[in-house]
């Protein structure tokens, strides 16, 4: 068996490998399993591609650049593995999203530049005598393209999610007729290459994606980000499909689409939950409808200590707490997690109500709670806790801000007006967690704050919950029975 048919053989392992790893990530308790999955297939895949260039007719320097790369590459992901906390997650999948379509736009590149950009060599000569040139210029602008949308979309998005720009969208006037426009000339500028492939169209295609991908995701709001997450992964696995295409390379074309199909139904899934257009998410148009948010006045806030809360949750029947992304910054779930068991040990209904898009990225609370060993039974989605707000004593609201604003409701006018929240304001009274009265993620006041059944608990969330907990601690116990 040749080296090549051992590689072709590894890559069908890998992909089955691949696919077994989107299969246990569907499920908390196989989630383990199925990222042992993706590790193996990947472990596979870049010792067959190293397997395949050593064996085949690479200079000593290409070898000594590849094992480069691959030690580099491996060095600075185990680092960055070992040193990213769950807060950063969110920032740090962005920025890898990146990386993926700068190497879409490079492969691109280098496809030109061997084929069409060489008039005599043998690989032009060979496709124009198979009539596959065409196909050819189609792949190399096409991953150019959608390899620049995602590199510069990506950075947008990193830099967004690690509050490095402002997280409020870009609003230039005519802002969709900008993106359509750019669209049609990218399609337009597609059919010339084809026809007749040149340099400075190639240039100015890349420009144009680039330019794309920046106004693409600066135009989308905060509130929205968990969502371009998820829609710039699906991306990221078009472009290294369609740089699978001209490497022919067909782990590359499987692995590609598999991100890309799983990324767009994610996309689709959380734009259904939060009553948004998926097409709209295409286009960069979240919140188009939606004017600035208001000035209004409401009225003054009322404040409660710990040992208050204490009182409340003591004398509750049941508690529902709704984690948001300020109780991972504080990494609160740990204590949020003991103070769920000691009042579940006093008879006390204790659940957990999860935002589709609690936190900065998909999934991102259910990691932080299944880290912190708080039951699975316990921890429900939007649709299944919603209508239990209306039933319950107390709500905890830790560190969420827009996942709770009533305004998605009650206000057309707001950024996020029509997105589906937790009803947590249904509830006899509401305890929400905060550093300060600011606004949230997605620069929206939330009335809330205001209402006659809601306090707040200033200060870290980690060391209020601590409070909490002593204070719980300390009282009486609960009354069998109650």
């Amino acid at each position: 068996m040749t080296v090549e048919t051992s590689a072709q053989a590894a890559y069908i392992v890998a992909a089955l490998l691949f696919i077994l790893a989107l299969a246990g990530l569907s499920k908390h308790e196989t989630a383990r399993l199925g990222n042992s999955f993706g590790v193996a297939g990947m472990a596979v895949a870049l010792v067959a591609t190293v397997a395949l260039a050593i064996t085949s007719d690479i200079s000593g320097l290409g070898l000594a650049l590849l094992l480069v790369a691959t030690l580099a590459g491996a060095a600075i992901g185990l680092y960055r593995a070992r040193k990213v906390e769950m807060t950063g997650m969110p920032e740090l999948i962005a920025l890898l999203h990146s990386f993926v379509g700068l190497a879409a736009v490079l492969v691109g590149w280098n496809g030109y530049l061997h084929v069409e950009a060489s008039p005599g060599g043998e690989e032009i000569t060979l496709l124009t005598v198979e009539g596959m040139l065409g196909i050819h210029s189609a792949e190399v602008v096409i991953g150019v393209f959608i390899g620049a949308v995602t590199f510069t979309g990506s950075i947008v998005a990193f830099l967004k999610l690690s509050a490095r720009i402002k997280s409020s969208p870009l609003m230039l006037p005519g802002k969709n007729l900008l993106n359509v426009g750019a669209l049609v000339a990218f399609v337009a500028l597609t059919a010339w290459f084809v026809i007749a492939p040149s340099l400075w169209l190639l240039i100015v295609v890349t420009i144009l994606a680039l330019l794309l991908g920046w106004h693409l995701v600066a135009s989308i709001g905060g509130g929205d980000m968990p969502v371009v997450v998820s829609m710039l992964n699906s991306y990221s696995g078009w472009a290294a499909a369609a740089a699978g295409f001209l490497l022919e390379n067909d782990l590359l074309i499987v692995t590609g689409a598999l991100v890309g199909s799983s990324g767009a139904y994610l996309s689709y899934i959380m734009c259904k939950a939060m009553n948004r257009s998926f097409l709209s998410v295409i286009a960069g148009g979240f919140g188009i409808e939606a004017g600035p948010a208001s000035d209004k006045d409401y009225g003054e806030h009322r404040e409660i200590n710990a040992e208050g809360v204490a009182d409340l949750l003591t004398s509750a029947d049941s508690v529902i707490i709704t984690p948001g992304y300020g109780m991972a910054v504080a990494q609160a779930q740990h204590g949020v997690a003991e103070l769920t068991r000691v009042l579940r040990d006093r008879g006390v209904t204790v659940r957990f109500g999860i935002h589709p898009v609690a936190g900065r990225l998909p999934g991102h609370m259910n990691v932080l709670l299944a880290e912190a060993r708080v039951p699975y039974d316990i921890v429900l989605e939007m649709d299944e806790i919603n209508d239990d707000f209306a039933g319950t004593s107390v709500v905890l609201v830790i560190g969420a801000n827009d996942t709770v604003n009533p305004a998605a409701m009650d206000d057309p006018a707001s950024p996020i007006a029509g997105m589906p929240v937790l009803k947590v304001w249904e509830a006899d009274q509401v305890i929400v967690f905060k550093r300060s009265m600011a606004s949230g993620y997605a620069g929206v006041q939330n009335p809330l704050f205001f209402r006659d059944n809601c306090a707040m608990l200033f200060g870290d969330a980690k060391d209020r919950v601590d409070d909490i907990l002593r204070a719980v601690s300390a009282s009486a116990p609960a009354v069998a029975g109650r």
